[in-house]
């Protein structure tokens, strides 16, 4: 029943999918915020809501474009209820604008398989990263993609390995020069980020701690059936499933070593991984696994939700 709904793209999958999204939003907001009727909580919470659609139509752009997927609505519902089961993300602007320009620079990097202007390509992913880095630092990590991009795509070509210490020094430029005329105050800010913290002591409660360990259980499972069955997938998309792996594991180092850890930081691991289930669910024969799968993911992930407002 579950899959009959989201098995094809169409007008209603992707409004039930928003809907869903703007309850929980501000179900999160009206019970962990206050009220969201103030002026202020309004203009910024709709600037929020923004950014939110801009990552879900980024997330399903990307992955029909690339044919990442087949047509049907798994990966943006995997990433919605990847983001109820840390709703912690919907009060992090930061958090949210650094993964929004890490899904500009996965776009740029996933589309280097067409071999279609390569350097443009690296150029672009490359500032994103950087820009990613100025509201979360270790998003800087995600630089190791490009070129393990450019080992897979364009490794001949010795000036695409330049091109993201030109894209470095662009944006540090611009960045000094903006804090320079507007605010000094953003070095200082960006200075105190690029500090480490392996701790994994930073749970408040039982239930953040329930949610992580769900989270855990399907990211690993997960995982390990795209790294099995990575084989028999088309020759021509496995390069591009290969940089979704490695850009997972690259977004859990950044959860690790961030400084001011929780579980929100893992929202950089969430479009990989969402990719990740729906292709296990895509290439299953098996009618009865898929509802199970979504079932489990769609009851733990709203459990985890509500035991956390």
């Amino acid at each position: 029943m579950i899959t009959s709904i989201f098995k094809k793209s169409t007008i209603l999958n992707y409004s039930l999918i928003v809907v869903l999204l703007l309850i929980t939003f501000f179900l999160y907001q009206t019970s962990n915020l206050g009220t969201v009727l103030a002026t202020n909580r309004l203009s910024k919470n709709g600037l929020f809501i923004v950014l939110l659609l801009a990552s879900f139509f980024l997330v399903n752009f990307m992955a029909k474009k690339n044919g990442l997927t087949k047509d049907s609505s798994y990966t943006i519902l995997f990433f919605l209820l990847f983001l109820i089961l840390f709703p912690s993300v919907f009060s992090n602007t930061n958090l949210m604008l650094a993964n929004f320009f890490l899904l500009l620079s996965f776009r740029r990097l996933i589309s280097l398989q067409s071999l279609k202007a390569p350097k443009e390509k690296i150029f672009d992913a490359a500032m994103w990263i950087f820009i990613a880095s100025l509201f979360h630092f270790w998003c800087i990590l995600f630089i190791i993609l490009v070129y393990i991009s450019i080992i897979f795509h364009a490794s001949r070509d010795y000036r695409n390995w330049l091109l993201p210490f030109v894209a470095f020094f662009t944006s540090a430029i611009l960045f000094l020069m903006a804090a320079i005329v507007f605010n000094k105050t953003w070095i200082d800010y960006f200075l105190s980020q690029t500090q480490v913290n392996f701790e994994l002591n930073y749970f408040t409660n039982n239930y953040q701690n329930a949610a992580l360990s769900f989270y855990v259980v399907l990211a690993v499972y997960f995982l390990f059936s795209m790294i099995l069955s990575l084989s028999n997938r088309p020759l021509i998309l496995q390069a591009s499933y290969k940089k979704l792996i490695f850009g997972f594991l690259i977004g859990v180092i950044v959860f690790v070593m961030s400084p001011e850890k929780n579980n929100a930081m893992l929202l950089f691991t969430f479009l990989p991984l969402s990719v990740m289930c729906t292709n296990n669910i895509e290439y299953s024969q098996s009618k009865m696994y898929q509802e199970i799968v979504l079932l489990f993911a769609i009851a733990g992930s709203f459990i985890a939700f509500f035991t956390q407002l």
